[in-house]
């Protein structure tokens, strides 16, 4: 029982930046059609600044709770400002262009990755424990850092589902998912809605990667392995599918856990994608698409 309960708490630890960077890619293709490769360069945008900032702000006399806020701030902001650079100039003038964005977003990938390279180096860089200690859940030992991970990934979800459902930008992004065309016709801007959905995805993945850099080694090409994952618990879930998302990324956590705990993590790898195989002959949209 104890395993089992300590199998479970790591899943969910995975499982929490898994869902916020999928809420993203599936809030991107589901209201702008694109599927953008690209969105994984947000999340180590921010890792690195923070794994950057953060020892610099401690060194200069910071408390580390102050400096890793004011890092995160920067991080978010920053990730922010390169997502509506690459909205602006790159995906606006290809939006429901499956093709054309799936060549942009691979060259920004690239592209980006050579910049990372260039300004912070190729070296591994690591973050130290912004809140030590640990709690006992269950009888389950957990470190309070990682618990509020947990935390901030739920408050952020419950968010987006919440404005999703209750804002006028929610329900106009709902909408212009299931029809763009329809919902032009009733007066809804879609240029400014996609917009907005873009940088919303672009800030999920930005606060991930500021939650990950403190539990995790930070690497140029961070992103790249999250992308991979978070791909596939979109499709296990449904392209679009913000529920779809949710249930796939702490499916994906939840065989990681078991995988590594009892084999190795390769093994882990092979049987998400032995799953992602099977879900997608028995049910080619996913689990919960619709389209």
């Amino acid at each position: 029982m104890q395993t089992a309960l300590q199998i479970l708490v790591t899943g969910v630890q995975i499982g929490a930046i898994y869902v916020l960077f999928s809420l993203g890619l599936t809030l991107t293709f589901g209201v702008m059609r694109i599927v953008n490769f690209a969105h994984g360069q947000f999340f180590t945008l921010s890792a690195l600044i923070v794994a950057a900032l953060l020892p610099m702000l401690v060194s200069a006399g910071w408390p580390i709770a102050l400096a890793f806020a004011a890092a995160s701030i920067l991080a978010i902001g920053a990730s922010l400002l390169l997502g509506l650079a690459v909205y602006q100039w790159g995906f606006r003038l290809l939006q429901r262009d499956f093709v054309g964005s799936f060549i942009l977003s691979l060259g920004l990938v690239l592209l980006l990755e050579g910049v990372y390279l260039d300004v912070f180096g190729g070296a591994v860089r690591s973050v130290p424990p912004v809140i030590d200690g640990t709690v006992s859940i269950l009888g389950t030992a957990l470190t309070t850092q990682r618990l509020v991970l947990c935390v901030v990934a739920v408050l952020f979800t419950a968010l987006l589902y919440g404005a999703l459902a209750l804002t006028s930008v929610g329900k106009a992004l709902r909408a212009a998912a299931i029809d763009h065309e329809a919902a032009m016709l009733q007066g809804i801007p879609y240029g400014r809605i996609a917009r907005q959905g873009f940088l919303i995805a672009t800030l999920l993945a930005a606060v991930a990667g500021v939650l990950i850099a403190p539990v995790s080694v930070v690497t140029t090409t961070l992103g790249s392995d999250y992308l991979i994952k978070g791909f596939i618990a979109v499709i296990i879930g449904g392209l679009g599918s913000i529920p779809g998302a949710i249930i796939g990324s702490l499916f994906i956590a939840l065989i990681e856990s078991v995988g590594g705990y009892f084999f190795d993590p390769s093994r882990a790898s092979i049987a998400i994608f032995v799953l992602v195989m099977l879900v997608l002959l028995v049910r080619p949209k996913g689990l919960l698409g619709h389209g």
